[in-house]
């Protein structure tokens, strides 16, 4: 299986606040109208069949799901299904959640998707390759995939690491592993090896002053990819 331990552990471990906004997924929570509008706006959501990998316990995938879609959240942590659908229930908004890793779910359901989103995940996993191949399987021929990650770099430890986690704490220490950070270059070209094509980069950067997230061209730090599957 694709998937460090100590990582499912450690989202297993905080999956009970995945929902509080005040909680260490305060970040997510912020965030995410950024990501969702970037993706509706290149792809309305509406009437669309998406999956989000590594959906947690489920922000993007409700939000998506209130857009119109009809959304499947995956993820390897037993704890954040269970609250995602919990909230799910709680919030009335429909998703289906399934315990399956990417690859597994490429292999039963390929080309089932008009639409695959897999964000701030790929820096968590042994084999961020082979979530994309996954990815990019699961899609339809003509559909879209969106990625989030971090860049590899010294502003990225710096910002991501030092900054996020240890000054201004806005993350648990120890949520992310610089080792494992991925490259715009890397990202494109496991997309490209996939068959997909690179249709967009965007940065997304955080002013601690204003305590504001924004999405621009600065990709040095946190960035967002989307791509398609040629017909």
């Amino acid at each position: 299986m694709n998937a460090d331990p100590l990582e499912l552990q450690k989202f297993s471990d905080l999956a009970h606040r995945w929902w509080d906004p005040t909680s260490e997924f305060r970040p997510l929570h912020e965030i995410n109208p950024l990501r969702l509008e970037w993706i509706n706006a290149r792809v309305p959501l509406a009437g669309k069949n998406v999956v989000d990998i590594g959906c947690g316990g489920g922000i993007l995938a409700e939000s998506m799901a209130k857009k119109g879609a009809k959304v499947t959240g995956i993820d390897l942590s037993e704890k954040a299904l269970k609250v995602a659908d919990l909230h799910s229930l709680e919030s009335g908004v429909q998703v289906r959640y399934e315990l399956i890793p990417a690859e597994q779910l490429a292999a039963r359901e390929p080309c089932s998707f008009d639409i695959v989103t897999c964000m701030e995940m790929l820096e968590h996993v042994p084999d961020p390759a082979a979530v994309v191949q996954a990815c990019a399987t699961l899609v339809k021929p003509g559909g879209h995939v969106f990625f989030s990650t971090i860049n590899r770099n010294p502003k990225a430890y710096l910002f991501a690491v030092i900054g996020a986690e240890y000054v201004l704490r806005m993350l648990p220490k120890g949520t992310h592993d610089y080792a494992k950070f991925i490259t715009p270059a890397e990202l494109s070209q496991h997309a490209r090896s996939a068959g997909l094509q690179v249709d967009g980069l965007k940065g997304m950067t955080y002013n601690p002053l204003t305590q504001i997230y924004s999405l621009n061209q600065d990709t040095d730090v946190n960035y967002l990819v989307a791509c398609s599957r040629p017909v």
